[in-house]
């Protein structure tokens, strides 16, 4: 009985719908996610923008504004030299995600514009970017 009971609950969550909160996400009001990176290995580098994918692909590029933060040694995310990582960072770009490098972070390690890739945003601080974002309503989430 209890595993029928389980495998019924099981079944339920399988079909279970999100109930969007009021507003609905739309081109008008698009859900406002900004996500940091502060890790410079490639699991962490990939859990953020495996996350930021899945966000984006589950309300739609249209209905979602997603930023991305980089500082101290997630800063690595945004280096041209990271093929890799750099190909997932341009492709997240064709959808307007927003990859934002801290000023303060290149400063200590010395990276140049230059060795950024390009489209992206150079902050004064990467976590005065994120408190900032978050006064003016942007939801915040850490993997």
């Amino acid at each position: 009985m209890k595993k029928l009971l389980i495998l019924l609950t099981l079944w339920g969550l399988l079909f279970a719908d999100t109930e969007f909160a009021e507003p609905k996400p739309s081109i008008d009001n698009p859900r406002l996610i900004v996500f940091p990176i502060t890790q410079g290995d490639d699991e962490s580098i990939n859990h953020v923008l495996s996350s930021a994918n899945n966000v984006m692909k589950f309300y739609g590029p249209e209905n979602v504004q997603i930023a991305i933060i980089c500082y101290s040694k997630g800063i690595r995310t945004l280096l041209k030299k990271e093929k890799k990582i750099a190909v997932r960072v341009r492709s997240l770009q064709t959808y307007d995600v927003e990859f934002i490098a801290c000023g303060n972070t290149m400063r200590t390690l010395k990276i140049k514009p230059e060795d950024l890739i390009e489209d992206v945003e150079i902050v004064t601080a990467g976590i005065v970017e994120l408190v900032e974002r978050d006064l003016k309503g942007w939801i915040y989430i850490r993997p």
